[in-house]
């Protein structure tokens, strides 16, 4: 059977959806969509923090839009992942890094069945450059809170294959844990100190890089997860947490720290790049804009359509099923 590509197991009150959906619908959890972007905002340069930190709490709380909209948009999942491994031994010497190349060289279809992630950070990044030129507040957040998101994608190395939960049903559950179950067990122990948001001279190249860096990841991700389930106290490896009201089998801490060090703190690393992306990437689109004055809209607030929009999302999520194209385990 085929699973929907991406679930994560939601706490507290989200619990019971953990137990209706599959295993990986969330990419890095909502705890850390969250925590990168909120991180993100306190490190751009003074020109830049003053409107940000005023809606920090916007941008923090929307920024698992994106997953959110996966339970009402047939066409959302497809922008949180590519399966670079289905074009070939070497598909970064092969993949057109233009989106009209890529149509052109594959079809629009095929790119849409598997994943179009770099290109849409990219679409996003320029929508985000003309919400700058307009000073349109709403755009402005809405386009920034969802930039964040998807170069968070990015930065997972899971969402770069089609082997995104493992190559073997040993391995099956592997996605939700190096994302979600780790950072939630250990993210408020991150470092997050990654200096000030730095301008980016080449956005289409550093989103390929950023794909290309956690693609060269997977390997040492399977082997090491192989290798500590093989080795590991079997009555161990996992344990049983309440989730709201109901009992969940999960992988234990003492497993999850042995991983985390077998990997050299991976997911930590990994969560800081895309803390350090998402404000470059801000800050870049900003300066390419023509670094507008954003103290003329520090003291404006969001729309009233805006927050209907964002109601509507909340809703369509709450009621709704995931969507989007199947995967094989």
């Amino acid at each position: 059977m085929k699973i929907i590509r991406k679930i994560f197991l939601l706490l507290g009150i989200f619990a019971f959806i953990a137990l209706i959906f599959p295993d990986s619908l969330f990419s890095w959890g909502f705890y850390g969509h969250k925590k990168i972007n909120r991180m993100a905002v306190l490190i751009l340069p003074p020109e830049m923090i003053g409107f940000y930190k005023k809606h920090i709490e916007y941008l923090t709380e929307h920024a698992t839009d994106p997953d959110k909209r996966a339970f009402a948009d047939e066409h959302e999942a497809v922008r949180h992942y590519i399966d670079v491994d289905h074009y070939g031994k070497h598909p970064f010497d092969s993949i057109p890094k233009k989106w009209n190349d890529a149509v052109a060289k594959y079809t629009e279809d095929t790119l849409n069945k598997y994943g179009i992630n770099p290109w849409w950070i990219e679409k996003m990044y320029n929508r985000l450059i003309e919400a700058f030129k307009s000073l349109n507040v709403d755009r402005i957040l809405n386009a920034s809170a969802n930039l964040g998101h998807y170069i968070g994608d990015a930065c997972v190395p899971l969402h770069t294959t089609q082997f995104y939960n493992g190559k073997t049903s040993a391995m099956k559950g592997i996605h939700s844990f190096w994302e979600s179950r780790i950072p939630e067990l250990f993210g408020e122990d991150y470092n997050f100190f990654v200096g000030q948001a730095v301008f980016i001279e080449k956005p289409n190249e550093q989103i390929w890089k950023l794909t290309k860096s956690g693609n060269d990841a997977i390997d040492t991700i399977f082997t090491v997860q192989m290798k500590l389930l093989s080795e590991y106290p079997a009555d161990k490896i996992y344990t049983y947490e309440s989730r709201g009201q109901s009992t969940v089998k999960v992988f234990s801490k003492e497993y999850a720290k042995q991983f985390s060090a077998l990997l050299n703190n991976m997911v930590e690393r990994r969560m800081k790049l895309a803390v350090k992306m998402t404000a470059g990437f801000w800050y870049t689109a900003w300066v390419n804009a023509g670094q507008p004055d954003l103290i003329k809209i520090e003291s404006k607030e969001i729309s009233d359509s805006l927050k209907k929009k964002d109601e509507e999302t909340e809703k369509m999520w709450k009621t709704g099923k995931p969507k989007g194209r199947d995967d094989n385990d």
